[in-house]
């Protein structure tokens, strides 16, 4: 009964993590449509100031998917490994750019189409080789893994570092290095998972009748949260302020997701009883769906074009088809000129050494 109880909820946790990247990835759907609705009503935008959104329905429907999606998120840790739920957060950029390409008519390139299939695999890889055995299960154990030697290095590690980042670093390198404030959100931020992880066991408690107002611990783990919650968004904005949000989202979402890992392997031990292919399964997954975010975000304002195609997949191009037939057939296509004036540049001058020959 336990191992089904672990796997059913496994499988729980791993739908609200799909759920809750689809809500939130359809809200900036939802969020955009009403404020473009505003612009074309002339009304005054949030740009600059305005704040005639919160009349329009759409704006408000998005905000509520935002909130069932982070529900959702929050849920997730309480029923599945963070190791699993962390990284299938990347879906809900999949998604919003799927949705924007489809009602904004914002352009999908070929750069984005290949990072949302390779998002897809990578999230594919690691539900497969992900651990599916929840390692904690009551505040009491929870408890026992906080005074785990190994986590209070970790923590006191991550809290030292981002007190360097924030009052030692920032103030010299943060305007002009934009690993200095992600790194300090994604320190903290794996501190937060981890209190939201154990908050969700103490609802689970609750929800079943045990007395867990009355522990401390679940309280702890609410202060904390809201003070790690605060120093995310306070340094992520500063980031977004400084930087391009091309750059800013997929450096976080790498850094975030790695150091919620590292907090969870040792926290948690979630990789202590896994085999050595569900290691590297889980690891290639989590790099697959890396490169697909980078190259969502990171040529998402490059154009793609026909003459940016190899010679032999453009279309039009029938003449230098020609030319290559007629040329000689031993030697390879790669030592052919690229561009049709380079070619009748070198032919010219051939003709005139051999006129002053």
């Amino acid at each position: 009964m336990g191992a089904a109880g672990g796997r059913a909820g496994f499988y729980v946790g791993l739908g609200l993590a799909l759920a809750s990247s689809a809500f939130i990835g359809g809200s900036f759907i939802l969020k955009k449509k009403g404020l473009l609705r505003l612009c074309r009503r002339g009304r005054a935008r949030a740009g600059q100031g305005g704040h005639a959104y919160l009349q329009e329905w759409l704006w408000w429907a998005g905000l509520l998917c935002m909130g069932v999606g982070e529900a959702a998120n929050f849920a997730a840790y309480a029923f599945a490994p963070a190791t699993l739920v962390t990284p299938l957060g990347a879906l809900s950029v999949l998604v919003s750019a799927v949705l924007s390409s489809t009602f904004l008519n914002e352009q999908l390139n070929v750069h984005g189409k290949i990072g949302c299939i390779l998002s897809i695999l990578g999230s594919t890889v690691m539900v497969i080789h992900a651990p599916q055995e929840e390692e904690v299960s009551s505040l009491e154990s929870m408890a026992e893994k906080l005074k785990d030697p190994g986590f209070i290095v970790f923590a006191v590690c991550v809290l030292v570092s981002s007190l360097l980042l924030i009052f030692v670093a920032g103030p010299r390198y943060g305007q002009s290095n934009v690993l200095v404030y992600v790194l300090v959100c994604s320190a903290i931020g794996s501190l937060s998972v981890s209190c939201v992880k154990g908050l969700g066991i103490a609802l689970k408690e609750l929800f079943s009748g045990k007395p867990v107002l009355k522990e401390p611990l679940g309280w702890v783990f609410l202060v904390c949260l809201v003070i790690c919650i605060s120093v995310q968004i306070n340094y992520l904005n500063k980031a977004l302020d400084i930087f391009n949000t091309s750059v800013v989202t997929p450096v976080y979402y790498v850094l975030f997701t790695t150091s919620v890992m590292m907090c969870s392997a040792i926290l948690f031990k979630e990789w202590q009883h896994m085999v050595l292919d569900n290691i590297i399964g889980t690891i290639s997954g989590f790099l697959t769906i890396v490169s697909g975010i980078f190259l969502l975000h990171a040529f998402r304002d490059m154009p793609f074009t026909p003459d940016l195609l190899p010679l032999f997949l453009q279309q039009g191009r029938t003449d230098l088809h020609a030319s290559w037939r007629s040329a000689d057939r031993h030697q390879s296509c790669q030592h052919q000129p690229l561009l049709p004036s380079e070619d009748k540049g070198s032919q010219s001058a051939e003709d005139e050494e051999g006129e002053e020959g």
